[in-house]
């Protein structure tokens, strides 16, 4: 008698496995986007300065970023460092460095954004108080960015949760990896296990990027009636 599917979930160690897959892809998240919110708005401030030279940099950086798939970056660092450059590094590691690359670049770009939208007449006005330039942005400049911030940097930050389910095709045995293993072992008794395993995936995810979105609003509205 074929099994209906769900019940596989719950044979043997598979849901404890699923979530030790998921605990691996939630720790490369976590990594990457601390990584990414501190390097991001250091390099976002830098940019929204005068300095030409910096934002040609960080303008072939972001297209760089934008136009080549992260599946393709996570194949240059993990296989090609070992070919051209002779270091191995850890597949996780390796993610995590590119989440790090493409989530930094976005959020410099976010960071950027947010302080261009500042009105100018309150650089103008500050400068004439006599406010020096680290003062202002310290005081009144980045405050308000970070209010600003909150809606897109939270929709970055869910991004790059559901992204590091493309570690994979590098190795590294994450959630996904682990519910294919699961289907692929029980296939021929469960035809319908796909079905079950791909949901409780998206479950999990859900729970996982689902508690962060309701921050996001929740600072959204404190910040407004502040």
């Amino acid at each position: 008698m074929q099994d209906p599917g769900i019940s596989v979930l719950f044979k043997g160690s598979n849901f404890i496995r699923l979530l030790e897959g998921l605990s691996i892809a939630l720790r490369i998240s976590f990594l990457s986007v601390v990584i990414s919110l501190l390097l991001g708005f250091f390099i976002g401030v830098l940019i929204s300065g005068k300095n030409r030279f910096l934002k040609i940099v960080y303008g072939i950086y972001l297209n760089t970023v934008r136009i080549m798939p992260q599946m393709v970056l996570l194949f240059i660092v993990f296989f090609g460092s070992t070919r051209v450059l002779g270091i191995n590094i850890d597949a996780e590691v390796s993610s995590i460095i590119v989440f790090a690359f493409w989530g930094s670049a976005e959020m410099a770009d976010l960071v950027r954004g947010a302080i261009k939208s500042i009105p100018v007449h309150q650089f103008e006005s500050a400068a004439s108080l006599g406010m020096k330039k680290r003062t202002i942005y310290l005081k009144i400049i980045l405050p308000q960015t970070l209010r600003r911030l909150v809606p897109s940097s939270i929709n970055l930050v869910t991004r790059m949760i559901k992204t590091t389910s493309l570690v994979m095709m590098i190795g590294v045995v994450e959630v996904l990896k682990v519910g294919q293993q699961i289907i692929e072992a029980n296939r021929t008794t469960s035809p319908n296990i796909a079905f079950w395993m791909y949901g409780t995936v998206f479950l999990l995810y859900f729970i996982a990027c689902f508690p962060i979105s309701r921050l996001s609003k929740s600072l959204e509205e404190k910040w407004k009636l502040a």
